[in-house]
């Protein structure tokens, strides 16, 4: 009969560390520039594409129409009508309608005011604001909404809204 022999393995004990691996050669001059390389181009190309977006090709309008909203085609003062939200200055908000559009109506307590689309509203407005108004001129109304009420805190001329 025979008997299997163990596996021969060098002289290497149970437990103790693994010979060390052979040591790597370093970078050479040339690997190292050309990773620098590397890193630069990506760096610039983050930059480049950070600057990008956050760049934009339309210039930016400082005019503002009313309530400080953004003047000019396309913005909020390009804008026929619609609510928004503000400060009230005391900690609080209110809800405010901006409107522009055609007076058909005018008194010197209230003015009804046509945009393009077609929207019509009826506005509180005091004698001051009335002065100088005609039917038919083009207006923006900022306003404030108590029910079914809406009294306008401003009036003005189409184009001095911020309108473009």
């Amino acid at each position: 009969m025979t008997t299997p022999q163990a596996p021969s393995t060098p002289d290497q004990t149970w437990g103790a560390a693994p010979a060390p691996a052979p040591a790597r050669p370093g970078w050479s001059p040339g690997k190292k520039i050309a990773a620098g390389a590397v890193a630069a181009a990506i760096v610039a190309g983050g930059g480049a594409a950070i600057w990008a977006a956050s760049s934009s090709s339309t210039t930016t309008n400082s005019a503002t129409g009313p309530g400080g909203m953004p003047g000019g085609p396309g913005g909020l003062g390009a804008a026929l009508h619609g609510e928004y939200v503000s400060s009230d200055g005391n900690g609080g908000y209110v809800t405010k309608i901006m409107q522009t559009g055609e007076v058909t109506e005018l008194s010197a307590t209230s003015l009804t005011a046509k945009s393009d689309d077609g929207f019509s509203k009826t506005y509180t407005i005091t004698s001051a604001q009335a002065t100088g108004l005609a039917t038919g001129d083009t207006i923006t109304v900022v306003a404030t909404e108590s029910g079914t009420t809406a009294t306008a805190t401003s009036v003005t001329d189409g184009e001095a809204g911020g309108q473009g």
